[in-house]
């Protein structure tokens, strides 16, 4: 592996919320229906497969995705004790809110110049794609998940729904602080999240983590302030977009209940259980996975009976 840093491409540009900068990028299909791609906690928006992206251009949509908050090229916040899974129970005041989180979404579709579009969050970007809806339900067309908790889930359901043994798995790795380390980490995490059903596509992933300049999972205090942004909003009955929630039945990190309990919150919401796929999305399955936020964004485009 290359030891030397690979330049960071800049983003697109910058949102603002509050004190807080956003970088994002346009990842094309201007003209398309406007889609926001919401990433999970530590990684990037770097970590948006480019193979995934183009398969959603290709069904007529206009991609952004952005660096949320304390990861990336976006504002980091100070360094704090905030392990993950104790940050998931604690009752601290947290760094900053679920709603935080849900706004700085919101200054991205402003930064863009969109009224309102539709949502895909992956993992705990799944997560903050729920509460966007919630808190901003004039600016959310649709929602789609993967691999996401419910934001109705207390203590007791996030103890069933995660599995922890891969937790403190993940907690043990261990690599040099080099650049060489870095992406040996971000290749170790991608192996381990990887879907056990289909090979692993070691070159597609570098092709993602050498794009950023440091490692994005290397700082657990980083995962555990942004999975500790408390939520005092709505519950999931009250999203009325049309939902689609997608869940490996190999998923390493989540059980299947997670997506069950999601999907049976949420009125309407489509359920679709993927053979295979682990708490990633592998290459043979993005054409299936921009069907399914495809068909999901046709039923916000259809007239409402009555």
């Amino acid at each position: 592996m290359d030891q030397h840093p690979t330049p960071t491409p800049p983003p697109t540009g910058y949102a603002t919320n509050g004190d807080v900068r956003l970088a994002y990028d346009d990842l094309g299909g201007s003209g398309g229906e406007p889609l926001l791609l919401v990433m999970g906690s530590a990684v990037t928006r770097f970590w948006w497969p480019a193979g995934f992206v183009d398969e959603l251009i290709d069904r007529g949509f206009h991609v952004v995705a952005f660096d949320n908050r304390d990861s990336g090229q976006s504002t980091h916040f100070p360094a704090a004790p905030a392990r993950p899974v104790s940050a998931l129970f604690r009752r601290e005041i947290p760094a900053y809110t679920g709603e935080d989180v849900a706004d700085d979404a919101v200054a991205v579709l402003d930064a863009v110049g969109w009224d309102s579009a539709h949502l895909f969050g992956h993992s705990n970007g799944g997560l903050r794609a729920q509460r966007i809806a919630l808190r901003h339900p004039g600016r959310v067309r649709s929602l789609a998940v993967s691999a996401a908790v419910s934001s109705d889930a207390g203590r007791w359901k996030l103890l069933r729904s995660i599995r922890f043994g891969f937790v403190a798995k993940m907690a043990r790795l261990r690599f040099p602080e080099t650049r060489e380390g870095d992406l040996a980490m971000g290749l170790a995490v991608s192996r381990a999240l990887a879907s056990p059903g289909y090979p692993f596509d070691e070159a597609e992933a570098l092709s993602r983590i050498e794009r950023d300049a440091t490692s994005s999972v290397r700082d657990p205090n980083t995962m555990g302030r942004q999975l500790g942004a408390h939520w005092s909003g709505p519950a999931l009955g009250a999203i009325r977009v049309p939902t689609v929630v997608l869940h490996g039945d190999s998923d390493q990190l989540l059980r299947i209940s997670a997506a069950r309990d999601l999907a049976a919150a949420i009125p309407g919401a489509r359920l679709v259980i993927t053979p295979g796929v682990g708490h990633d999305i592998p290459g043979p399955m993005w054409p299936v996975y921009a069907d399914e936020i495809r068909a999901n964004a046709d039923r916000a485009n259809r007239p409402r009976a009555g």
